[in-house]
């Protein structure tokens, strides 16, 4: 199993790429993990919705350039579906029983995602309604991506 983290914008706090270094080495048993920054557009004040709009389809196409044909894309988005850790684990149990090697999991910009890669996706998910950082988000699903593998294995992690 391969899990693809693909995000827009550079981690730069350090407790933070320590955070999500420590949950890669502990989930590399499990999966090859790979997470891939993309440089976010500036986006200027009081931008325009077109302007917007254009600053998002560029980022979109950067992160489609990453997504493989055959990838199982997740997509985090407030309108997504809300799961439960162990809904998560399962889901994930599900997509590697049926055939898919990958599954991407992508964190937009500040800006949210380009409408084009919310229709690629094959599920749209969200971790709720409060709004979080970009940066730590990453922390939080590397963490959750664990976390499902470790219910998987009936371990007592998740207690």
């Amino acid at each position: 199993m391969n899990i693809k983290l693909i995000t827009v914008g550079k981690l730069k706090e350090t407790y933070l790429k320590d955070g999500i270094a420590e949950y890669t080495k502990r989930l590399s048993r499990f999966a090859k993990t790979d997470i891939i920054e993309l440089t976010d557009e500036k986006t200027p004040e009081k931008a325009s919705l077109t302007q917007n709009q254009q600053i998002m389809a560029k980022e979109g196409s950067r992160i489609a350039e990453k997504i493989g044909p055959r990838d199982f894309v997740i997509v985090l988005a407030i309108e997504g579906k809300q799961l439960s850790s162990e809904a998560f684990a399962k889901k994930i149990a599900d997509v590697m029983v049926t055939g898919y090697s990958d599954i991407t999991f992508i964190i937009g910009g500040s800006l949210g995602l380009d409408p084009m890669i919310k229709q690629r996706a094959n599920m749209k998910m969200s971790f709720g309604l409060l709004t979080l950082p970009h940066q730590l988000m990453r922390l939080v699903l590397i963490e959750q991506i664990y976390r499902a593998f470790m219910i998987q294995q009936g371990s007592p992690y998740h207690k």
